[in-house]
């Protein structure tokens, strides 16, 4: 499939976050993981991490994050690189103003959360 829209893309929700995956294994990549992030206003993720690299790509508003202990804010056109198994936490840095992202990672990648282990359905 060498096309994946995002008006076609399923919607999934957790925290107030919106993913819509593009390329991912289940829309016909085999290799990577591609999808859209909306944050909207003071919306914060839980601190997990991952087991493969993600990027982080602002396309409007500014994101905050904590990256194995480093605070940094993005704004539109920067990225945001988090190495594999590093501690990370997504904040919206705008109190009024939604942020959207493309995020780029591997796929078949996982999640810990706390104890739990899990493999996020967008990136499926």
């Amino acid at each position: 499939m060498p096309l994946s829209t995002l008006a076609d893309a399923p919607v999934f929700e957790r925290h107030g976050f919106v993913f819509r995956p593009l390329a991912v294994p289940s829309r016909g990549s085999t290799e990577l993981a591609v999808w859209a992030l909306e944050m909207p206003p003071g919306a914060q993720s839980e601190s997990h991490h991952l087991d493969r690299e993600e990027v982080f790509v602002v396309a409007d508003g500014r994101v905050s994050a904590t990256i194995a202990g480093d605070e940094v804010t993005a704004g539109p056109g920067d990225a945001l690189i988090v190495p594999a198994h590093a501690l990370l936490q997504l904040r919206n840095a705008c109190p009024d103003q939604p942020a959207t992202l493309t995020v780029v990672t591997s796929a078949g990648m996982r999640a810990t959360i706390g104890d739990a282990v899990v493999a996020p359905p967008w990136a499926q």
